[in-house]
């Protein structure tokens, strides 16, 4: 089943993102016409969710190819790669978590690299190319993704699920909400729990619009009510994204996620990350080497516009947390299913995928 609306486009020599900042009461779109505007997005959230950003990233190294045309056809391509380069690390520094952004922008920056260019005109149109391969490779990767993990959802499950994962978190379809999507488009009578996801409230906003919009039997809670339908036999599995894997197996998703995996590993629930293969860092060994972003304090302070606590009281505010890979059950990905040892695993996987 297609989707109603489009994440990101570009069109018109623009990137055109649903702004995701107003929704649910607002359905605007933002649109950057430079990768500044980009860089701006990904670091506000007006797009997130870590195949979004990659996606994202690689439109905005195409604007910054259009922008820089004129150094490459009157300085030459060294001084064209040196801009693009600081462009690059301009946008690799908008949010620090998501492998999928420094991914993303490594495979632009590597098409140049690897190429003799005649023109700053064959640059941008390869560019343009690259930009739309990863977009529509991240639609259909999810799609293969949703299949397999449909394998692991029983007919008749309650399933909670954390932050939001659909096609607003990727360029298309969804991850772990795709793998629910998946199920409820197949035939399965499913219901979903959707945490709220503080501070951003990305469950409340998004998930839950996501869910609306496809008709699924669906529920919002507060994040600590998950704890009470865990431990009364209420959810039958978790399915959730992640923002980076490390070589182990330890996830590091939206902070929550932790304190979900302790309690399904306590209570005997699958609990289930769903990620492209493109999310899973082969350089980093453990979760413990992941940088964990910290953002701005009023997030937790105001909702909105409204101050909810008092002036001088000190916030920590970070945006995720590390699951563990004892806590997981499997990691679905395009590829399959990855089950203990994880390690072994995702080493396995990395052979035969080259890299």
């Amino acid at each position: 089943m297609n989707e109603s609306f489009i994440t990101l486009q570009f069109k018109e020599g623009a990137l055109h993102l649903i702004d995701q900042r107003v929704l649910p009461t607002a359905y605007t779109e933002f649109v950057c016409r430079d990768y500044r505007d980009v860089e701006f997005a990904i670091r506000d959230m007006v797009v997130r969710g870590a195949p979004a950003i990659g996606a994202t990233a690689a439109y905005g190294v195409l604007l910054a190819a259009m922008e820089f045309s004129p150094l490459f056809d009157q300085e030459g391509p060294e001084a064209f790669r040196a801009a693009l380069g600081e462009a690059c690390a301009y946008l690799d520094a908008s949010r620090p978590t998501a492998v999928n952004l420094h991914w993303a922008l490594e495979r632009m920056l590597t098409l140049y690299d690897q190429n003799t260019w005649a023109s700053s005109e064959s640059i941008v149109a390869q560019f343009h190319k690259e930009a739309d391969a990863i977009r529509a490779e991240d639609i259909e990767t999810n799609k293969r993704l949703s299949a397999i993990g449909n394998d692991i959802v029983p007919d008749g499950a309650t399933i909670l699920t954390h932050c939001n994962t659909g096609a607003l978190a990727t360029a298309g379809w969804g991850t772990a909400l795709g793998v629910i999507k998946e199920a409820f488009y197949s035939g399965k009578q499913i219901f979903v729990y959707a945490d709220e996801t503080r501070p951003r409230l990305q469950g409340a906003r998004l998930t839950a619009w996501e869910l609306t919009q496809a008709k699924i039997p669906s529920k919002l809670i507060p994040d600590s009510v998950a704890a009470t339908l865990i431990r009364d036999g209420k959810i039958d599995l978790v399915i959730l994204g992640g923002d980076r894997v490390a070589a182990n197996g330890d996830v590091c998703n939206k902070i929550g996620t932790f304190m979900l995996s302790a309690l399904c590993k306590l209570y005997g629930v699958p609990f289930y990350s769903a990620v492209p293969i493109s999310t899973i860092d082969f350089s980093i060994q453990t979760g413990a080497d992941i940088p964990i972003e910290e953002r701005d304090s009023t997030e937790v302070s105001h909702i909105g516009d409204v101050q909810v606590a008092p002036d001088g009281m000190e916030v920590y505010n970070p945006a995720f947390d590390v699951t563990p890979h004892q806590f997981i059950t499997g990691i679905i990905t395009e590829e399959g299913i990855l089950y203990p040892p994880f390690q072994k695993r995702i080493a396995e996987l990395k052979q035969r995928l080259g890299r």
